[in-house]
């Protein structure tokens, strides 16, 4: 999944960043990014806040299919 986003800029200038949300490295480096450009004034606070919200969404998401797939092969050791 990659985050699009933009704001306009002192001289009409157009930041745009793509964010790799698909792994929990690259969602690492996503907030890391985040950070920055908050800190730079790039981005707003608000705008900020929600992508990290929804990096930690993903990152649920991400830990869950990953105990759900451990589960299933302990189940299927068991079963053996």
């Amino acid at each position: 999944m990659k985050v699009n986003f933009q704001k306009m800029k002192v001289g009409d200038y157009m930041a745009r960043r793509n964010l790799k949300l698909d792994t929990p490295d690259n969602i690492r480096k996503a907030l890391a990014k985040v950070a920055n450009m908050t800190y730079k004034g790039e981005i707003d606070p608000k705008t900020a806040n929600s992508i990290t919200a929804t990096c930690n969404a993903i990152l649920g998401g991400i830990r869950t299919d990953e105990q759900e797939k451990k589960i299933a092969e302990l189940e299927r050791i068991i079963n053996e």
